[in-house]
């Protein structure tokens, strides 16, 4: 009798690790994820003398984050704003309008943010381009670059006017210039008025050129007759220069 009770201690004890570590490891499953109201027991099955957390699992999906869908304007990216869903949006009014930074203090900072998106992380109050997703920047995009255009002058706004952070003012600045380049933009160049320059020949030196005077004493053009400095300035500057000039 004690021979067959230390036979089956050993093999209770060689069999007991076995059954104990994924005991342990379920335990660690439940508390790490913590299962809600919705979600069904815990079910254990045993498979190849192992224990599997099948709930565990199925939370472990639900839980995940979900990944970002890419925009359906991704390809045409000028057909947003020509959609309903603008429209409703932003009405006519630019995607900049009526935005307002926050800052600390009644003064706001001469810069924008570097960037509103660092990696999967968006900040409180991303700029107009990053909280919109289907805002996308693109050369062929030419109803979104012009609203970042002053109609008058023709000059890019600048990113504390719009409120555009500096990656995507940067974006802009390539779209744009790559736009002019195609022709999808014009240049706007500004008017200089010629009105109040001489562009007569009558001046000496692209006119007719005069004959030689007879006299001698007078020379061919006005402006190579000697100049006579005024004595007082020469006086000033000999007194100035006095100890480099040579007598």
């Amino acid at each position: 009798m004690a021979a067959s009770v230390n036979a089956f201690s050993k093999v209770f004890c060689r069999v007991l690790p076995s059954f104990s570590r994924p005991f342990r490891h379920y335990q660690s499953c439940l508390q790490k994820l913590p299962l809600k109201p919705s979600c069904p027991a815990p079910v254990l099955f045993v498979q190849s003398n192992q224990f599997f957390c099948k709930a565990a699992s199925l939370q472990c999906e639900t839980t995940a984050e979900p990944e970002e869908k890419p925009s359906r304007y991704q390809d045409k990216p000028w057909d947003y704003l020509e959609s309903e869903e603008y429209i409703e949006r932003y009405g006519t009014s630019p995607v900049w309008r009526g935005y307002r930074r926050n800052h600390k203090g009644s003064i706001p900072p001469q810069k924008t943010r570097l960037t509103c998106i660092r990696g999967k992380k968006i900040c409180g109050n991303p700029c107009p381009i990053c909280r919109d997703p289907d805002v996308i920047v693109h050369h062929q995009n030419v109803k979104l670059l012009q609203q970042f255009i002053c109609p008058h002058s023709g000059e890019v706004y600048d990113a504390t006017y719009t409120g555009v952070c500096r990656k995507q003012q940067k974006m802009l600045n390539r779209a744009i210039q790559k736009a002019r380049d195609q022709g999808l933009l014009s240049f706007q160049i500004p008017h200089v008025d010629f009105s109040g320059q001489d562009y007569s020949n009558t001046h000496d030196a692209v006119g007719y050129t005069p004959p030689p005077s007879s006299t001698s004493a007078e020379t061919w053009y006005t402006w190579y007759r000697k100049i006579t400095p005024d004595p007082n300035e020469v006086a000033k500057i000999r007194k100035m220069y006095k100890p480099y000039l040579k007598r």
